[in-house]
């Protein structure tokens, strides 16, 4: 895992629904927001043209890629992604950008210039990855010159751009010997000097797979998805399920989760929130003690565009549906928890932060308890993920200590034996902190 994300949070850029125009010139206005907010790597949904065969809706897929060394002009010009990407830098962020290696458009250059990149059906025609997915075409990594090319193309954009790494969509469903072959070589391709100050300070760029396959993480990517956290929440804020399943997920998805590699936790995506719905829509009364827990526990948080604003909408993915910015209570709770990642190293990235401890209760069927320590630094945090009352003990054996609601700021003693009540998705998070 490369080490300056050991305190970073995502935020996805979804920039078509960002604007009134969706380019990259109004994205810009929203640096400062942004910076505010918290938010550290900017992760672009896909900027390329987009393929005009087979297009779906009115603007097509972000997905369907007509040129991996061009940026559609619906957004602006490679130029203006360049300065847009130093002026991120300069404000302390960075850039990953979205990479689709598993398919392109129908109208790709590749089809004419090289058909051999392509899998083919039993009369040897392009085909689709998946019958529904009918506007894209399926790449064949049978062919090793098709590797090639592809890394070519991502390193263009590390040399042309300057960006920190690739969100890597679908992952799995492109060969782990491939990305292995490209991590390596983009690794000792940045050992030149680039200007991007993660570049400079490593030499190493980050690596996030759209994917749960943990071979992914042996050598080619820093990161995975938390779908199984990800689906327990929502199961939990729908009541669906209630905790008696949590220490099995613990246990799967941390406890075991390699510790030089990391989760993306996260309560909504661009899939998500168009097809499953918004994170408000999906979570209701539970959306702040999902966030908090996606913060808290072990992972690296995602932030998607407009969650900060309290998005209630699901946001079309092949026509416009402009973002509605508007003040939200949603803004200062996102600023809390980004503020408290930065700060406070219990609850650093992977190998950077402190263990899992859970903290036993009298009502473990509705209660999360649990304690992060590093070195001098703690974060215990108690959620009430049921949409009931809970009056309850702390059971678990840990030491008194004096520690600061986040929140409230309020300073309290709390020991093992303590008394609680908290209200129905009610959460309570207490730090102790040097920085503090």
């Amino acid at each position: 895992m490369v080490e300056w994300i050991k305190n970073k949070v995502l935020y996805e850029v979804n920039l078509r629904q960002y604007s009134q125009n969706g380019t990259l010139k109004e994205f810009a206005e929203h640096l400062p927001r942004l910076k505010s907010l918290g938010v550290d790597i900017l992760w672009f949904m896909p900027i390329h043209p987009i393929g005009k065969k087979n297009w779906k809706g009115d603007l097509g897929s972000y997905y369907s890629v007509q040129n991996y060394k061009e940026i559609d002009s619906q957004y602006g010009t490679l130029q203006e992604f360049k300065e847009l990407v130093k002026k991120i830098h300069e404000m302390g962020m960075f850039v990953i950008l979205d990479w689709v290696a598993n398919h392109t458009a129908w109208d790709h250059h590749w089809t004419s210039e090289h058909p051999d990149f392509y899998s083919k059906d039993e009369n040897g025609n392009f085909k689709p990855p998946f019958p529904e997915w009918e506007d894209v075409i399926h790449l064949n990594y049978d062919n090793k010159d098709l590797w090639q090319e592809m890394i070519d193309r991502m390193k263009f954009w590390i040399t042309e751009t300057d960006i920190d790494g690739f969100r890597c969509d679908m992952a799995h469903l492109v060969r782990t010997s491939f990305w292995e072959e490209a991590r390596k070589q983009l690794n000792s391709f940045n050992s030149g000097g680039f200007k991007s100050p993660a570049i400079k300070a490593c030499k190493e760029i980050f690596m996030l797979a759209e994917s749960e396959n943990k071979d992914l993480v042996n050598f080619a990517f820093d990161a995975l998805y938390g779908w199984n956290f990800y689906h327990f929440l929502n199961d939990v804020a729908q009541q669906k399920v209630n905790l008696s399943g949590l220490n099995q997920i613990i246990e799967n998805e941390f406890t075991k989760f390699p510790e030089e590699a990391l989760q993306m936790l996260f309560t909504s995506n661009h899939d998500e929130n168009t097809w499953n719905g918004s994170a408000i829509e999906r979570l209701t009364f539970a959306l702040e003690v999902c966030n908090v827990l996606i913060f808290t526990l072990p992972g690296i948080p995602l932030i998607y565009s407009g969650q900060e604003a309290g998005n209630y909408k699901r946001l079309s993915f092949f026509n416009k549906d402009e973002i509605e910015w508007k003040v939200d209570k949603m803004t200062p709770f996102y600023s809390v928890l980004t503020d408290l990642k930065h700060r406070n190293s219990a609850l650093w990235n992977g190998e950077f932060g402190g263990n899992l401890k859970r903290i036993t209760t009298s009502r473990d069927d509705s209660i999360l308890a649990f304690l992060r320590q590093k070195n001098e630094d703690s974060v215990l945090v108690i959620c009430n993920l049921s949409p009931e009352k809970q009056s309850f003990y702390l059971i678990g054996n840990f030491e008194n200590t004096m520690l600061r609601n986040v929140f409230s700021y309020r300073k309290t003693e709390i020991a093992a034996g303590d008394y609680f009540e908290l209200e129905a998705w009610q959460y309570l998070v207490f730090e102790k902190s040097l920085s503090v």
